[in-house]
C-alpha cells in the first residue's frame, strides 16, 4: 500500500464546476488535517474549452505544484465546440483525458467519465496505460449522476468515486456540502456522492494508491496569493478600489469589491484602466488609502497616472497581475514578462517601490509594506505577482492572518502644524520644500481641506508651492529629493528581515537564485538536491526597486556560479541583477520558461545537476550560459 502524496487531476471543460469541485475537495483535505496546494490551468473562455485543477495532498507541508500527478479524474468537456476528428481545435470533448496521459506518473489512476468521453478514439490508449501501469477505472458518472436527479451533479459523483479508490473517508467531504448546501440540493448532493463511493467500491481495486492521513496542529485556512494581496490591503487601512476587471488580476479587485463597503470603504468599476488609477489617485490625495491594478495591457494605460503620482508626490498601491504577453497574449496563463515595464512604465525616471512576493504570506505581509511605505514616503507602491500565484491555493495558519489593523496615513500634517510651516506669500503651502527636515526627502503633505494647506498639485515640474518652474536649479533640487527617497527606504527595508529569503547548503558552491512565485519550487527542487549530496542553496528575491544591492552581492560573492529561475523569454530578472550590480555575468546562467505553465521542481533539478554539460534545459525550458557583465 503506497501512502505517499496524492496529487489529484480533475479534468473537464471550462464552465463544468471544475475550480469549484477542486476548492471544495481541497479544503476538505485540509480540514481532516492533510496540508494542500492548487494549480489551476484554464482556457480564456467563458465556456468550453479544456480545464483542470490539481490538488496535491501530503502529510507534510507543500509549497509547489509536484512532478506531474498521480490520479487523474476525467469528466469530458460538455461544452465543447467541435468533436470531428479533423475540427481546428480538434476533439475538445476527449480533451479532458487524452491531454492528462502525459505527465500522469507510472503506476497511477484514470477514473473518467465513459457517459461523456469514449477512450477508443485516444490513439494507443491502451497499450499506453499496459506501458505506465496505469489503473483505469471507466464509471458512467454522468449516468451515475442522472439517475439520482441532475446530471451536474458528475462532479459529486466523481469525488464519491475518488474518495472510495483512495480509502478516504467520506466524512469530509459530507460535513463541507452541508456548510454549503442545503434542502433538496444538499440530499440529492449527498446521494450521488454515497451512490458512487458504493459502486466504486465494488470494483476490483488493482492499485496501490491511498490519501495519507495527518493532523494539523492548529486551525488552517486555504487561501490563494489574491486572498493574501486583498487581505492584506484590508488590514492595511485600504478603504477605496477603482478598477476594470482583467484576469488575473480580477480576483483582487472582487475580493475588495465585496469586503470593502462592509467596512465603509467604496468600491468602483470603472470604464478603463486610466480612470481606475486616475480615481484611486484622487482618493488618496483626498486623504484615503487607496488601490487599483489590473494585468499587463490594463496596467500599460495606467502609465500617465503612475507618473502622476511620481510627480505629485502622492502614495497609491498598485497590484500588477502579470500574464503571458505581448498584447492579449494569453490572458490565463502565467509569465515573468512585465518586470521591466513594472519597473520603469510611465516617463522620466521611476521614483517607485516594487515587490514581488513569493507566496500567500509574503502578499499579505508586502502588500502591507508596500502601503507603509507609499504613505510614509508619497509615492507610488507596486506589488507584481502573476497568474500562477494569483490562483493557487494553499493552506496557511488562520491565526496568521490576525494581525493589528494600520490605518495611519503617514507623514500628514495637523492644523496646528500647519499653521507653523513655510508658506509663500500669497498663503499657499509649501508642500514641495527643497530640504525637508528630515533629510530622507519627504516633505509632508496636508489634506485637502485643512486650514493653511492650500497647494497645488501639478504633472509639471513646480516651485515649492506647486506652481510650474521650469527654472534649471529647482529642477535639480526636486529630482534630487524625490530621488532620496529610494535610498531612505532602502535603508528601512535593510533595517528590518530581510525579504529575501536564502534555503539550502549553508555552505554552497552551486545557486539558484529567482523572485516571486517560483520561490516554493525552487525551495523544492533546491532540498531534493541537498539530499542527493549537492551543494546547493537558493535566493527568492521579493524586493526589486530599491534594488537589496547588499542581500544579492552576499549570496552570490558565496557561491561560485549561479543559476537564475524565471518565466519569461529575455532573462529580465538576470538583466536587472547585472545592470544593477554591474558585475557576476560570468557567473549567472538562466534557465527561463515561457510556455504558459509554472516550473516543476524537476525541471530546475535537472537544470541544476546538468550545468557545465552544455544544454542543461527540459524540452519545456530553455537554458542561456553565462556570459560576462
Amino acid at each position: 500500500m503506497m501512502t505517499g502524496e496524492i496529487v489529484w487531476r480533475i479534468a473537464g471543460g471550462s464552465g463544468d464546476g471544475i475550480d469549484s469541485t477542486s476548492q471544495n475537495f481541497a479544503k476538505a483535505l485540509m480540514r481532516s488535517g492533510l496540508h494542500v496546494f492548487t494549480h489551476r490551468h484554464y482556457p480564456s473562455r467563458i465556456r468550453g474549452g479544456h480545464t483542470y485543477v490539481e490538488v496535491r495532498a501530503d502529510d507534510q507541508p507543500v509549497r509547489a505544484r509536484g512532478d506531474g500527478f498521480n490520479f487523474l479524474l476525467a469528466l469530458g468537456d460538455s461544452f465543447a465546440r467541435n468533436p470531428k476528428e479533423h475540427a481546428y481545435y480538434g476533439n475538445e470533448q476527449a480533451k479532458p483525458l487524452a491531454e492528462n496521459l502525459d505527465e500522469l506518473r507510472d503506476g497511477g489512476v484514470v477514473v473518467y467519465d465513459e457517459g461523456l468521453l469514449d477512450a477508443s478514439v485516444i490513439e494507443d490508449f491502451e497499450a499506453r496505460a499496459e506501458e505506465h501501469n496505469w489503473h483505469v477505472y471507466p464509471m458512467d458518472l454522468r449516468g451515475m449522476a442522472r439517475d439520482q436527479g441532475r446530471e451536474v451533479m458528475r462532479n459529486t459523483a466523481g469525488v464519491g468515486v475518488t474518495c472510495a479508490l483512495l480509502s478516504y473517508p467520506l466524512e469530509p467531504i459530507e460535513k463541507l456540502m452541508e456548510d454549503r448546501m442545503s434542502g433538496d440540493v444538499l440530499e440529492a448532493n449527498l446521494e450521488i456522492l454515497e451512490y458512487a463511493a458504493e459502486q466504486a467500491n465494488e470494483l476490483e481495486h488493482t492499485h496501490d494508491l491511498r490519501m495519507p492521513q495527518g493532523e494539523h496542529d492548529a486551525e488552517q485556512a486555504l487561501v490563494s496569493g489574491s486572498n493574501g494581496i486583498a487581505y492584506g490591503a484590508i488590514d492595511e487601512g485600504c478603504r477605496f478600489v477603482a478598477g476594470y476587471p482583467m484576469t488575473p488580476w480580477t480576483e483582487v479587485f472582487t475580493l475588495l469589491s465585496q469586503h470593502l463597503p462592509d467596512m465603509g470603504g467604496i468600491a468602483e468599476q470603472v470604464e478603463d484602466e486610466i480612470a481606475a488609477a486616475a480615481l484611486a489617485l484622487g482618493a488618496s490625495h483626498a486623504g484615503v488609502k487607496s488601490l487599483s491594478g489590473s494585468s499587463g495591457g490594463g496596467f500599460a494605460l495606467m502609465s500617465e497616472p503612475l507618473g502622476l503620482a511620481e510627480m505629485t508626490e502622492t502614495p497609491l498601491v498598485l497590484v500588477e497581475a502579470t500574464r503571458a504577453g505581448p498584447s492579449t497574449g494569453m490572458p490565463t496563463k502565467t509569465e515573468q514578462g512585465d518586470l521591466e515595464h513594472v519597473l520603469y512604465t510611465s516617463q522620466g525616471d521611476s521614483c517607485r517601490v516594487v515587490f514581488a512576493p513569493g507566496n500567500q504570506r509574503e502578499a499579505y505581509e508586502q502588500t502591507r509594506l508596500a502601503f507603509e511605505l507609499a504613505y510614509d514616503f508619497h509615492l507610488p507602491a507596486i506589488v507584481v505577482y502573476d497568474q500562477k500565484l494569483s490562483g493557487e491555493l494553499r493552506n496557511v495558519d488562520a491565526e496568521f492572518f490576525d494581525r493589528e489593523p494600520s490605518p495611519d496615513l503617514g507623514k500628514t500634517l495637523t492644523e496646528e502644524e500647519l499653521a507653523e510651516a513655510a508658506h509663500y506669500a500669497t498663503g499657499t503651502f509649501e508642500r514641495f520644500q527643497h530640504d525637508p527636515p528630515e533629510g530622507d526627502g519627504v516633505a509632508p503633505r496636508s489634506i485637502p481641506g485643512q486650514a493653511d494647506g492650500r497647494y497645488l498639485a501639478s504633472g509639471n515640474e513646480h516651485h515649492p508651492t506647486g506652481h510650474i518652474s521650469e527654472d534649471p536649479d529647482n529642477r535639480v533640487a526636486q529630482m534630487d529629493r524625490r530621488m532620496r527617497k529610494l535610498a531612505a527606504i532602502r535603508e528601512r527595508l535593510d533595517e528590518r528581515e530581510s525579504n529575501q529569503v536564502r534555503h539550502g547548503a549553508t555552505d554552497a558552491t552551486v545557486g539558484v537564485m529567482t523572485y516571486g512565485s517560483n520561490q516554493g519550487t525552487v525551495h523544492e527542487a533546491v532540498d531534493r538536491l541537498v539530499d542527493d549530496g549537492h551543494d546547493v542553496a537558493s535566493l527568492s528575491v521579493s524586493d526589486l526597486m530599491p534594488f537589496p544591492d547588499g542581500d544579492i552581492r552576499e549570496f552570490l560573492d558565496s557561491v561560485e556560479t549561479c543559476l537564475v529561475v524565471e518565466m519569461n523569454a529575455t532573462g529580465q530578472f538576470r538583466g536587472l541583477v547585472q545592470r544593477e550590480l554591474g558585475a557576476y555575468g560570468d557567473i549567472l546562467h538562466s534557465l527561463l520558461k515561457y510556455n504558459g505553465e509554472p516550473f516543476e521542481p524537476h525541471e530546475i533539478v535537472e537544470a541544476v545537476e546538468g550545468l557545465g554539460s552544455g544544454d542543461p534545459a527540459t524540452a519545456s525550458t530553455r537554458y542561456v550560459p553565462a556570459g560576462s557583465d
